[in-house]
């Protein structure tokens, strides 16, 4: 069933795979006529996840690259709008020689072709052992039945031992009976044998561990053996479930499934374990300090539209042993300085996420300008490090009227725009849009350069439209703003702080850090947020080897000649 959490399972499986040496490639279909999820409403769908060469995608693709630390493409995602136009595209051109196209054996004929094709050019061009294909929505849905079909017909190519089927169900758990019922999740099983596909595995997804005598009835109805029937309950954390399957054997049924025993590499999945349930035990560990992050959007009402976010901040809660609070608030109706306190009283940090249109926009400027005067760490995310530079062009320089070119076409100080020239700069698709990953070049003695680790280059994912205009770079930066990262080539902006003396952590990126963060490797520009607001709140925390490591001295905030 849609929303399950198939993606969390098939990549919990994939690690497992990873871990014992095998070389492995996640692959999302989804049954919408979208090309990408970049159109999609983040209210209907999540949020956007951009991958490494600009696809838009939705956020299982995330779930994949955090676990798996892989970074994916273009390959990896597929839509029913992709295949269809591709096919359409093929028949124009006479491709099919005369003859008429039909959804066998043509559409899931393209369909196979792309696992295919993943099989032979995974991660870093290698052949995969292993490919995790997911299929988007609900047994039964008529938009995903082609991708079921297509995958039949390849198990049936194959041959045996190629293919393992996993149904993730639903175990309903009705309050007023108090005990589950497993009729719906038999019928679903039914609705997936009448496609063709006997699963090999089962899931049940459920609020409280599945019964034995419920898994039993499912193992029964479906012919799976009960050892092979798995409880996805709700856990602590997405991140003990690996260590979950693998308790249960999962990971051997596969191997023996797809007789891969031989390919293990024992030694390597021992490391792997050992690293991962280090982290694993760190999440469940007492924390040390407490903060509140105040995270100001538009989407605030829906936790799934910042969920990367939320992901950057967990994994820098554990690696730097705090209890988080974030707290998601809603800037619609934020119109002066008093309903800003309000908004975020008690807050030790403050997170201005990215988004697009109007509606909000004003709240966002006011928290931006809050944080910057009262010295609260800030970090402003794409829309969010726009945001900066209209508040700091408006209450530093005096220039009251200026806003973004998206916001107010005819403001009298546009300092953000759309550049004539950005697409031919770019050569991008989306029209206009920036997408995927660039370099960023970052400049020495900064605070963005500390926290980078001195990297003079660093690659971070961007999607955006509108830059900081040129004609004000030089009055922004005499002001007192400093732009610490750019385009290597071209007058773009995409890193602006503060120095340390005006300003304890004042940070803003064009591109969206949290999109590369990772449960073993969190993202220095959270990290540095976080380490931040605890040192606010706990001075002595700097003087620990974590505080060390990420809260800079004043000493070394850069100079008026080193900005120059």
């Amino acid at each position: 069933m849609s929303g399950l959490g198939k993606g969390i399972f098939a990549s919990s499986l994939a690690k497992l795979m990873q871990d014992k040496g095998l070389t492995v490639a996640p692959m999302k279909m989804e049954g919408y006529l979208n090309i990408d999820s970049g159109t999609l409403n983040p209210y209907r769908h999540g949020e956007v996840f951009v991958l490494e060469d600009g696809l838009e995608t939705d956020m299982d693709l995330g779930t994949y690259e955090r676990i798996l630390n892989q970074n994916l493409n273009r390959k990896n995602f597929i839509t029913a709008g992709q295949i269809y136009t591709e096919i359409l595209e093929r028949e124009r051109r006479g491709g099919y020689l005369g003859r008429d196209v039909q959804m066998i054996p043509h559409v899931t004929g393209a369909v196979k072709m792309k696992i295919r094709e993943l099989a032979m050019s995974g991660p870093k061009g290698q052949q995969v052992d292993v490919v995790f294909v997911e299929v988007g929505g609900t047994a039964g849905d008529y938009e995903n039945s082609f991708y079921i079909e297509a995958l039949r017909e390849l198990a049936f190519e194959e041959g045996d031992g190629s293919t393992c089927f996993v149904a993730l169900t639903y175990i309903i758990e009705p309050a007023i009976l108090g005990e589950q019922k497993s009729k719906a999740a038999q019928l679903g099983m039914k609705r997936l044998m009448e496609a063709g596909i006997q699963p090999h595995i089962i899931a049940c997804r459920a609020k409280n561990p599945v019964t034995t005598k419920v898994m039993q009835k499912i193992s029964m109805f479906s012919n799976v053996p009960s050892k092979r029937v798995f409880s996805l309950h709700d856990r602590e954390s997405i991140y003990v479930i690996p260590d979950a399957m693998r308790s249960a054997g999962l990971d051997r049924e596969i191997l023996s499934i797809l007789g891969l025993h031989d390919r293990v590499d024992a030694r390597a999945e021992d490391i792997a374990r050992t690293t991962w349930n280090s982290f694993a035990r760190r999440l469940a560990a007492p924390r040390d300090h407490h903060i509140v992050i105040g995270i100001p959007g538009k989407y605030a009402a829906l936790r799934d539209a910042y969920a990367s976010i939320e992901k950057a901040i967990e994994h820098c809660a554990v690696e730097l042993g705090a209890q988080i609070d974030a707290r998601w608030l809603d800037t619609s109706d934020v119109a002066s300085p008093e309903k800003t306190a309000q908004l975020l009283e008690g807050c030790d940090a403050v997170i201005v996420p990215g988004g697009f249109g109007t509606r909000g926009i004003e709240g966002k400027i006011h928290c931006v300008e809050y944080a910057r005067t009262h010295r609260i760490p800030f970090l402003g995310i794409c829309l969010g490090f726009q945001m900066a530079v209209i508040e700091h062009a408006r209450n530093v320089l005096g220039l009251k009227t200026a806003n973004s070119t998206e916001f107010d076409t005819k403001s009298a100080y546009p300092v953000i725009s759309e550049l004539p020239d950005q697409k031919r700069i770019e050569g991008i698709m989306g029209g206009t849009m920036r997408l995927g990953s660039q370099d960023v070049a970052i400049t020495p003695s900064t605070l963005a350069s500390f926290l980078f680790g001195g990297a003079k280059v660093v690659r971070e994912r961007f999607r955006h439209r509108y830059e900081v205009d040129p004609v004000f770079i030089d009055r922004l930066e005499v002001g007192g703003m400093i732009f610490s990262g750019r385009h290597p080539n071209h007058p773009i902006m995409q890193v602006l702080e503060l120095p340390i003396s005006v300003h304890p952590y004042f940070i803003g990126a064009q591109f969206h850090p949290e999109l590369v963060s990772r449960p073993l490797s969190p993202q220095p520009m959270f990290m540095g947020l976080v380490a931040a607001a605890i040192a606010q709140r706990e001075p002595a925390f700097a003087q620990t080897p974590a505080g060390l490591r990420w809260v800079r001295s004043a000493s070394t905030s850069p100079t008026a000649a080193s900005r120059s």
